[in-house]
């Protein structure tokens, strides 16, 4: 079996070793949703991965609801994203956009417009704003002739990611945002051709999905989804049957490769009794399949590639406390904690101010 310090071939992107960067929200951008210049040391740091993907990031104002978080629908955008890719690439890395539509989980407030879903529904709780915690509201269905106008918007945003010097996309299409609200049937009551059955509903993730290769390639398409479980508020009756066909139909259309966000029943940032559908997807996904959550240590990730079901793993927040996460996993080194308070803080605190080894030696 390869260890984690093996390369792999990520559709087009050859990955050096198995330690890819999970997409973290860390909200350091402005409020017209523009990168930083702290960015570029952020993303710098941690080029050591085998992938980078970046935090999610939004593909229009309308799927953007989320304080200080980037967007890639203008030039704007565009030419601030630059300097990440450009020092990344210097640094020896590879690095991917996540393009994120978060469909009702967002706040008219943030958004300038009433949230879009699958139908009309509303997520429990509160939405993150710039005056703090907001209620959900009820999210207006899509209609059928603005689709052509999301796929468009995909397309953009793919469009704006490549010229901004990034490898490669991945597609969103989990976590309860917008795609996950079209997936799962405790979101999904439409009557037409997106919703009802299996392949209604995993239509618009075909759809995008084709629209997104159309212009970066297959090979520098990836998709996260996140199979077990609820997901803000939106899961599944029978996720096997819905899941197992969703990522045969994204194997089928060659995609570089296929995340699956799994936590378990002692989750640390969710959990679920589902079990995971890992297993089964593999078998039906036949490129690279990428596992995530909670994995905290080599030895916890190795024995997932020692099963064979994952060909690599993604690591969330110990990239945050860790940017030189590949080399204390590969010497043995212990990791640093991160600090929850600082995960949205703004600032350069508990975002680029995480030494490294040879830093905290000295």
């Amino acid at each position: 079996m390869p260890t984690l310090f093996d390369p792999i071939q990520l559709g087009d992107i050859t990955a050096p070793n198995r330690i890819l960067m999970a997409p973290l929200t860390r909200g350091r951008s402005t409020r017209d949703h523009v990168p930083v210049d702290m960015m570029v040391d952020y993303y710098t740091q941690r080029a050591t991965a085998g992938l980078i993907i970046t935090e999610a990031t939004g593909i229009s104002q309308e799927g953007l609801g989320w304080p200080y978080a980037p967007g890639i629908w203008n030039d704007e955008q565009v030419a601030a994203w630059k300097p990440v890719t450009d020092s990344v690439h210097a640094a020896g890395g590879r690095i991917v956009m996540q393009l994120w539509h978060m469909g009702r989980q967002v706040h008219s407030s943030v958004i300038k417009t009433q949230p879009v879903s699958s139908s009309a529904t509303a997520t429990a709780g509160q939405a993150h704003t710039y005056e703090g915690k907001q209620d959900f509201e009820v999210a207006r269905p899509l209609e059928l002739d603005e689709i052509p106008r999301l796929l468009n918007d995909y397309e953009l945003a793919t469009r704006n990611a490549l010229a901004a010097g990034f490898d490669g996309v991945q597609i969103h299409a989990a976590n309860g945002y917008l795609i996950d609200q079209f997936l799962r049937d405790n979101a999904n009551f439409r009557t037409d051709n997106y919703g009802g059955s299996v392949e209604n509903r995993i239509r618009l993730l075909r759809e995008v999905t084709e629209r997104v290769i159309s212009v970066a390639g297959a090979g520098r398409t990836s998709v996260r989804l996140s199979p077990n479980g609820d997901s803000q508020g939106v899961d599944d009756s029978n996720p096997t049957e819905l899941f197992l066909p969703a990522a045969k139909m994204l194997s089928d259309l060659g995609i570089g490769f296929l995340e699956l966000r799994e936590p378990g029943p002692d989750g640390t940032f969710g959990n679920t009794d589902v079990p995971k559908l890992s297993p089964e997807i593999r078998k039906v996904f036949t490129g690279p399949l990428i596992v995530n959550s909670d994995y905290d240590s080599a030895d916890k990730a190795q024995a997932e590639l020692d099963t064979g079901i994952a060909d690599g793993i993604s690591f969330g927040r110990p990239f945050i406390g860790n940017p030189d996460l590949v080399t204390r996993l590969q010497t043995g080194a212990p990791l640093a904690k991160d600090d929850a308070k600082t995960w949205y803080s703004q600032g350069p605190e508990g975002y680029i101010d995480y030494p490294a080894l040879e830093t905290a030696a000295a």
